[in-house]
């Protein structure tokens, strides 16, 4: 039998943990702390990530059942839940935000030659935000309408590997379009949105940074066309033109051309105008490209179901944020975990997986295979046979 490190302590060994503790020092998490630090408060979160607690009782008496085994964990601090409850609604959210950066970068080094579905030598990203519904007598702080509260959780995400790259909680007031003003522009990059970020000048930001942006029109959209390309129509493109914006203030706004693509989709039998300020590209895959947001959609629907960020541990807007980018942080660390060590499983399998065996002293590799390491033929019988056939 494997008699070393159980999988949490594993599982922890993918954690740059120099890194993390700089953190710790940038922000002070430690300040008088005694007995149950910022790395404390990680692992156990991370634990209630991994293995679906639902609160803070239900960590700590799971915890505290395999408190023989914490130690070898890096857990080692006196878990209680009232320490955990004030270290999450004061110690500094930005501590497990910078350090979910750290392992973005390193997820995305991981999937960067990671196929999509569509062959570009360059980076595509797709932006949208999700809304976690809170109640607003709980979360006054999260406004969002007169008798509910929400938070919004703003992504940008790299299509390869499906990397969240740009996160922004903020309350649910904030609108989509405000988001625009905070992202950092790669040139020749492509940034994927709905038709709620459309803002033609904001959008003629993407044009000035050597950006590429898709995106939908609107129903009412006013434009004069200037030219059109010929296109193959049972493909599903329905026309390609080189447009400008009719209306002083929206000529004022994107002063530059612009291209419109029809597309006609045989399945929903629905039709969709996209908008690009990109030339080169061929028609269809302006389309194509547009179909791949929908990676950012399931995102969104995996952490909400694998992941708790829909039910808070605390009220605060500390705690929020903090449980919010350790869940990130979580997803990204089991990302990590399934590049370097090849695995076949799909993230929402290996989380699974690690939830029923984070304390056995088994390899990690052992567990996250399905290759049978055992002889099947061979039959132990803990007792003598009765009679020999």
């Amino acid at each position: 039998m494997h008699t070393g490190q159980t999988v949490f302590s594993q599982l922890i060994e993918f954690l740059p943990k120099k890194q993390f503790d700089r953190f710790v020092r940038q922000y002070h998490g430690n300040h008088r702390a005694k007995t149950f630090s910022c790395f404390d408060q990680y692992l156990c979160m991370t634990f209630a990530q991994i293995t679906y607690r639902q609160s803070l009782r239900d960590i700590e008496t799971c915890l505290r059942a395999m408190q023989p085994k914490l130690y070898h964990c890096g857990i080692r601090g006196n878990m209680s839940r009232n320490t955990l409850a004030y270290a999450n609604e004061h110690r500094n959210w930005k501590i497990y935000a910078d350090f979910a950066q750290v392992l973005i970068a390193k997820a995305r080094k991981l999937y960067a030659n990671e196929d999509f579905g569509i062959q570009l030598n360059r980076d595509v990203y797709a932006l949208d935000s999700t809304t976690i519904d809170l109640c607003l007598s709980l979360f006054p702080w999260a406004k969002f309408r007169k008798h509910k509260a929400a938070v919004k959780v703003h992504t940008l995400m790299d299509l390869k590997g499906s990397i969240p790259t740009f996160i922004r909680i903020t309350d649910g007031k904030v609108h989509d379009l405000n988001i625009l003003d905070e992202l950092v522009l790669e040139p020749g990059a492509i940034y994927i949105m709905d038709r709620g970020y459309l803002d033609f000048a904001r959008l003629y930001a993407f044009t000035q940074n050597f950006s590429s942006f898709v995106t939908r029109a609107k129903s009412n959209f006013d434009y004069r066309r200037i030219c059109y390309r010929p296109v193959e129509k049972t493909t599903g493109l329905r026309c390609d033109q080189t447009i400008r914006l009719n209306g002083f203030y929206p000529s004022q706004d994107y002063p530059a051309a612009l291209r419109r693509v029809g597309y006609f989709d045989i399945e929903t039998k629905k039709k969709f105008i996209f908008l690009t300020n990109n030339f080169t590209l061929p028609a269809l895959m302006i389309a194509k490209l547009y179909k791949c947001r929908w990676q950012i959609e399931i995102f969104f629907k995996w952490i909400k179901q694998y992941l708790r960020i829909k039910t808070f541990l605390g009220t605060t807007e500390n705690a929020v944020k903090t449980q919010i980018w350790i869940a990130i942080s979580v997803y990204v660390l089991v990302a990590i975990v399934k590049k370097e060590l090849h695995l076949e499983l799909s993230l929402g399998e290996i989380l699974q997986i690690l939830s029923i065996t984070l304390f056995e002293k088994v390899p990690i590799t052992q567990v996250l295979t399905e290759n049978v390491l055992q002889d099947e033929s061979f039959q132990f019988h803990n007792q003598l046979l009765l009679f020999n056939l």
